[in-house]
């Protein structure tokens, strides 16, 4: 890794190159002694215009909260920081920081494709074995949004060595992980939808299928949909969907039966609207193997044997295995920018059992991910006896941690190696991820790298606001238990970030 100047919205940070990464990342003596020797001076009230914004919104009975800390580390504003509440997905830059602090930036994924038996002529007399590994990224965000990529590369394997025939089972271990799909907490609502899919150590295009719905047709008529993988009947889709006069309103409704692969669309789509949607499969590890095998016979391999998937962590062994690839995932801080930019909860829940599995040595899951994230905090300075976790992506309701905990983290974690990293994991106001459509056209945009953070009732935004005289700001404002547009609290929000980027 070569040396590198790293500069977003006029903040300078340095990447630095072959050092070797130690588990916690300690401080420098020198900055551990400045940092932590003078507090952060915890005094300071909201200033009457801040206070003003709010009072005058349509939002002033929601609960808000607002921690500002200059460079020098004064905490120059200040509503409700003792309080707890509900950050969404402003979660992640702490899930972020435990990650790159326990497993190290250049931490990797490894998926191996093994296999037992022997080649006779051009026919595979034995089993194809995939030790499944966690790596959420065995899809097209890496790949020139080519989802076959893994499958494509172990099939070119599989054709150069003259295999066509594969005369026995196709086994998936999905066992790294457990079997408890879901992290407590996640709403049942949400978990036919993308940012909401089963967690499995074997997962494919994260654990979704792309629908599209072209409302090609008479009005009254059922629109055309298209699916992919290949139009899998690894799913089933009843469409009972309708086309609507042109000048109507698109409605969406899409609902998988829990515990089933039928999915159930009832949307109504005005007359040549387009509509595509990622959505979510039961049993992915069935899915990963179901895709691959028809990958190969789209390929030209003929599959005789099943589909086998095995879990059971420890009785595992990978003795009697021929290795025939193995798959290496980008590094982790490139998957922490798909995490943060993206506000991507599948690969946030995926990396914290990954945690919680090689902190212990034993299967991953999301509690011990958790238990990681809380030593972090505690590390952190945190009041870890105010803080609920529930889940690393800020999905469930009932996650809770202090504000001032919070922004006094964000401003302190610059003093660690690894900060580059994860500042620059962050969207740009105006630019990219989930802020490229906020900020356009006001004089924050490009000045501001952070993280948003949205569930029912909740909006939140943290980072890092250059402003006009050049002063760096750590910034959390975070409204919970509103029922305004959402839009609009993105408005309050912008008023209080621009009078930010004015006066100080």
């Amino acid at each position: 890794m070569t040396c590198s100047n790293w500069k977003r919205s006029g903040i300078s940070v340095t990447k630095t190159g072959n050092m070797k990464i130690n588990r916690l990342y300690l401080l420098p003596l020198f900055i551990f002694t400045f940092y932590f020797s003078f507090p952060i001076t915890n005094h300071a009230q909201v200033s009457e215009e801040i206070d003003s914004i709010i009072k005058n919104s349509q939002a002033s009975n929601a609960f808000w909260a607002v921690q500002i800390i200059d460079s020098k580390g004064n905490l120059i504003e200040n509503l409700n920081g003792d309080k707890l509440i509900r950050p969404a997905s402003n979660l992640k830059l702490l899930t972020s920081g435990a990650l790159l602090s326990r497993l190290g930036p250049d931490f990797y994924f490894e998926t191996t494709l093994y296999g037992r038996g022997a080649q006779v002529d051009h026919i595979w007399v034995g089993d194809l074995v995939i030790e499944g590994d966690g790596d959420p990224s065995i899809d097209g965000n890496f790949y020139n949004d080519d989802p076959f990529h893994v499958f494509e590369k172990w099939v070119d394997t599989l054709i150069s060595s003259g295999i066509t025939i594969v005369d026995g089972d196709i086994i998936g271990f999905d066992g790294l992980f457990d079997q408890v799909p879901y992290p407590r907490g996640w709403e049942w609502d949400d978990l036919s939808y993308y940012y909401a899919p089963e967690i499995n150590a074997l997962s494919f295009n994260s654990n979704v299928v792309n629908l599209e719905v072209k409302a090609e047709g008479p009005v009254g008529s059922k629109p055309q949909i298209t699916w992919s993988p290949f139009n899998t009947p690894y799913v089933e889709f009843i469409n009972e969907q309708i086309i609507t006069p042109g000048d109507t309103r698109y409605d969406e409704s899409y609902r998988r039966i829990l515990g089933t692969n039928t999915i159930l669309l009832r949307s109504t789509l005005p007359q040549g609207y387009i509509e595509t949607e990622p959505l979510s499969i039961l049993n992915p590890s069935f899915y990963f193997l179901d895709t691959f095998v028809r990958y190969m016979e789209s390929r030209g391999i003929e599959v005789q044997g099943s589909i086998i998937v095995e879990s059971d962590y420890y009785q595992w062994s990978d003795e009697g295995l021929e290795t025939i690839d193995i798959h290496r995932s980008v590094p982790l801080y490139r998957l922490i920018e798909r995490l943060n930019q993206e506000s991507d909860n599948f690969y946030t829940e995926m990396l914290t059992k990954k945690m919680g599995h090689l902190e212990n040595n034993v299967q991953g899951t999301t509690e011990l991910g958790l238990e990681a994230m809380m030593q972090f905090m505690a590390e952190m300075k945190f009041d870890t006896s105010a803080v609920t976790l529930r889940d690393g992506s800020g999905m469930a309701p009932a996650t809770l941690l202090n504000v001032s905990d919070f922004n006094r983290y964000l401003y302190l974690i610059r003093g660690y190696d690894y900060f580059p990293y994860l500042y620059n994991s962050m969207a740009v106001a105006g630019e990219n991820g989930t802020l490229e459509h906020r900020f356009r056209n006001s004089s924050l945009r490009g000045r501001f790298v952070g993280k948003t953070g949205f569930v029912s009732g909740v909006r939140a935004l943290s980072g890092y606001l250059k402003t006009a005289s050049d002063d760096t700001l750590t910034i959390t404002i975070v409204t919970n238990n509103y029922s305004a547009q959402t839009s609009h609290i993105d408005f309050i929000h912008q008023q209080i970030m621009e009078y930010l980027f004015t006066n100080y």
